[in-house]
């Protein structure tokens, strides 16, 4: 049996179908998987030994350049690879026009969420098979329920298993374990954790012996970070690091507090105990959720103390 999975976006969403991947995989250990990602998230399918080959597309960077001769080479070239085998099923769980027009390239059955069930109904239009899956569950679970009911199978129990390790890295600028990962960054400036409670965290993780290691990624991440780190005693500033080397230090880490941003669903599904921060957004069905410790703190107008943090890390033990 030959799979392809589309869901092409964001970090989050990606890192949340990663179960249904492992739920696959145990129901039928012979089963290829292919993965359709965005060029930008394709270290997270790669990260699970269950899927076999991962198609990029550049969905973001293509819109920008339509009218680009280059542009339209690439779209050729990913549709010729996407048609070079047949599929057994097509599987659609992000349930948005893009991804559905997406798993229409490939050649086998298409299979993904009822209209009422999807982000976007009008995605349901291009699928053979549609699956009812309730839209108030946890997105982590919508995708598995989804996989389940395209495949026919029962879940096998509640607790999600993200499939993927990575061993801790080891760099000459990462302090030694234990250290702890602060996620400062997100996409959004309401999403932001204010910059003294950060400042507040780091000091009563350095009392206890755990050093701060803060990643970031644009030019204006990377100067935050830099000013936190200065405010914190012992704390080190990671230099720019993909998706891949990220991963590996948050395998090291102790624990790892951040905001809403995918890096933190990330560390729940490397089993790192994980403090999730919401300020701007309710985490209800969109939170960190995993095997390992974890919490989601705040909520929509709810900005979480520097001790309920504290006290959230000392309860993973």
């Amino acid at each position: 049996m030959r799979i392809l999975i589309v869901k092409t976006s964001s970090l989050g969403d990606v890192i949340h179908n990663l179960p249904a991947v492992s739920d696959i995989r145990r129901h039928f250990p012979e089963a290829v998987i292919d993965w359709c990602v965005e060029e930008s998230f394709a270290a997270i399918p790669r990260l699970h030994p269950g899927v076999a080959e991962v198609f990029t597309v550049a969905i973001r960077r293509w819109r920008k350049r339509l009218f680009c001769a280059r542009t339209w080479r690439e779209i050729g070239a990913f549709r010729a690879q996407l048609r070079a085998r047949r599929y057994d099923l097509i599987l659609d769980t992000q349930g948005l026009l893009k991804s559905a027009l997406i798993a229409a390239q490939a050649i086998g059955p298409r299979c993904g969420y009822a209209a009422a069930a999807a982000r976007e109904p009008l995605a349901a239009r291009f699928y053979q098979r549609h699956c009812t899956v309730a839209k108030d569950a946890h997105a982590v679970m919508r995708n598995r329920r989804l996989a389940a009911a395209a495949l026919a199978y029962t879940l096998p129990d509640e607790t999600p298993d993200y499939g993927i390790a990575v061993p801790p890295a080891a760099f000459p600028w990462l302090p030694p374990p234990p250290y702890a990962v602060l996620l400062t960054a997100t996409s959004r400036d309401d999403k932001l954790w204010p910059e003294a409670h950060w400042l507040a965290l780091g000091q009563r993780l350095q009392e206890q012996g755990c050093r701060a290691v803060l990643p970031a990624g644009n030019a204006i991440e990377r100067e935050r970070a830099a000013r936190l780190a200065a405010g914190i005693p012992d704390a080190v500033a990671a230099p720019p690091l993909d998706i891949a080397t990220l991963a590996g230090v948050l395998a090291g880490a102790r624990a790892a507090i951040g905001v809403d941003t995918g890096l933190t669903h990330l560390a729940v599904a490397l089993k790192v105990p994980t403090v999730a921060l919401y300020t701007a957004t309710d985490p209800g069905l969109t939170g960190v959720f995993g095997a390992a410790f974890h919490r989601n703190l705040g909520g929509q107008g709810q900005v979480p103390t520097p001790a309920e943090v504290f006290d959230a890390l000392r309860a993973a033990g």
